[in-house]
């Protein structure tokens, strides 16, 4: 990765957190404000009738293998959903078809599939799904 701070920190950025275990950062999760062209975005402005204003995209999920028994995806996925609610922020996130513990984490906190989207990295297509948060 070329610049990790400006991923970690991107454009819209909202609100971050990162968790700990034993002193060490496991996981993270940011939301941000969606940005043009933003496909998960479109979609749900599109099903909900939502403008932008309320609506957070869930980004930058990621957890230390030697973490992810400890629950700390549901831990942050909490925190960031927490967060959406008090702000009135319905949170939508795309995630790649092959992150299958991801997709079964999001589905088993209740977060539904909204449709599909292609994103383009080094000149290859990727497949990713849609979801939106539970209301």
């Amino acid at each position: 990765m070329k610049d990790p701070e400006a991923w970690l920190s991107p454009e819209g950025l909202l609100a971050a957190w990162v968790a700990e275990l034993d002193g060490q950062v496991v996981g993270h999760v940011a939301i941000n404000s969606p940005q043009p062209g933003e496909e998960v975005a479109r979609l749900w402005r599109e099903e909900s009738g939502d403008d932008d204003s309320h609506i957070g995209v869930l980004a930058r999920l990621f957890v230390a293998r030697e973490a992810r028994k400890a629950s700390v995806g549901r831990l942050l996925m909490e925190a960031a959903t927490a967060y959406a609610r008090e702000r009135h922020l319905r949170l939508v996130l795309e995630v790649l078809t092959k992150d299958a513990a991801a997709i079964r984490l999001y589905e088993r906190l209740g977060w539904q599939r909204i449709g599909e989207a292609v994103h383009t990295f080094g000149g290859k297509q990727v497949d990713a799904v849609c979801f939106v948060a539970p209301a």
